[in-house]
């Protein structure tokens, strides 16, 4: 590489005190755009800004000949860097007074490049019946794996599908089961064999037969998942989390199981669901949900149940939109902290409830600056930590 026609006029101007405001930041950002953070310089006495300029053009190639070997544009990097280090004032300098070859050391600061937190997306992992795993976000279209007579597709639209191909399994054949999990930053859509649909939120798993056997079909899921259960009367649908088994003929319903919740909370949108804690039926009975109602589980196999839910609220995250109802402000920061997979650092008090709706596409920042409007709390963000305060 050589040094421009440009920025040798810029570093001439600079050095005789003409170069405009404009200039000079122009000069400072291609100077720290090198890799190289300090440079030595042998010297008697310290160098002056005259002398390190006189120096550097008898190093620097201004004209247009071909570009210098590699070690020789190392060497130009560094003279570079001390004349631009004492121009800009961007360092601080060091000075190694033992032995006769005195060396002034100039170092300047690494330059930090702001992380840019990203909204999550369509991001999964596929672990089939035999161990193997596949990506899906980065999986092309088309039939992924053939498992028996099972067929997994990744659709146009990105969704996965599983179809029945070839002969029809009976009841007594060995099941195939297969795991799709979500990583923080992640969702995804799946339709099971049974023409079932299941969203998958951020840091989720639903763990499922690639075609269901026997009486009644049965999954497993662990973080928040929403369900649309296509219809079969004679074979009902079962949703198990560690703390709870949801029943369901065919109906719409969202269940939120994350670890870190207080409770596991189950909000049906349509149909009827029974919802149960195994192995305390005795203490806890079934209870059935109507539309608009949602079930809280505790951790200690509580049933309680809230009979207006508000299930725009529920489900808002398969809509795109994080959405709120007078919510705690460290339950919003728990979704904020999975969805855009930062880690969330509380400096004092944080006693807040807030309603109304943000868009889950919005980069990390401009989420925590429309919070900061309400003068209530601020949020400083340092790489993937973010820092409340009131």
């Amino acid at each position: 590489m050589k040094l421009t026609e440009h920025f040798a006029k810029l570093i001439e101007k600079y050095e005789a005190g003409t170069a405009s405001p404009e200039e000079i930041i122009e000069l400072n950002e291609w100077y720290h755009s090198f890799d190289d953070t300090a440079a030595t310089v042998a010297s008697d006495n310290p160098l002056t800004k005259e002398d390190l300029g006189r120096s550097i053009k008898e190093r620097i190639n201004y004209s247009n000949q071909e570009e210098p070997p590699a070690i020789y544009r190392r060497g130009w990097f560094r003279a570079a860097a001390v004349v631009l280090v004492l121009i800009l004032g961007a360092t601080y300098i060091y000075y190694n007074q033992s032995g006769p070859d005195k060396q002034v050391i100039v170092k300047t600061p690494v330059k930090q490049i702001p992380v840019e937190v990203v909204p999550g997306g369509n991001k999964a992992l596929l672990t089939l019946a035999d161990g193997s795993t596949i990506i899906l976000d980065s999986a092309a279209n088309g039939v992924l794996s053939t498992q028996g007579n099972i067929e997994v597709k990744k659709m146009d639209n990105g969704l996965l599908a599983y179809k029945v191909n070839g002969k029809i399994l009976y009841e007594d054949d060995a099941a195939f089961y297969n795991t799709i999990t979500t990583p923080r930053g992640g969702q995804y859509k799946v339709t099971l064999s049974d023409g079932t649909t299941v969203w998958l939120n951020a840091a989720s798993s639903i763990r499922f037969p690639v075609y269901f056997t026997g009486n009644e079909r049965v999954v497993e899921v662990t973080g928040e998942t929403y369900f649309e259960v296509a219809k079969n009367a004679t074979k009902p649908f079962k949703v198990k989390t560690v703390n709870q088994e949801v029943e369901v003929l065919g109906t719409h319903f969202n269940i939120n199981a994350y670890d870190d919740e207080a409770s596991i909370k189950t909000t049906l949108l349509e149909g009827k669901v029974k919802v149960t804690v195994p192995g305390k039926s005795a203490t806890q009975p079934a209870r059935f949900l109507q539309p608009g109602q949602q079930s809280g589980i505790s951790k200690n196999g509580q049933i309680n149940i809230i009979n207006n839910a508000d299930t725009e609220e529920a489900v808002a995250w398969i809509r795109g939109r994080f959405q709120f109802e007078n919510t705690d402000l460290r339950s919003m920061l728990r979704q904020f902290a999975r969805w855009y997979d930062v880690e969330v650092e509380y400096r004092g008090p944080v006693d807040l409830y807030f309603t109304g709706q943000l868009t889950r596409n919005e980069e990390v920042r401009k989420v925590f600056k429309q919070l900061e409007l309400t003068g209530e709390v601020h949020f400083r963000i340092e790489g993937r930590k973010v820092i409340v305060t009131r």
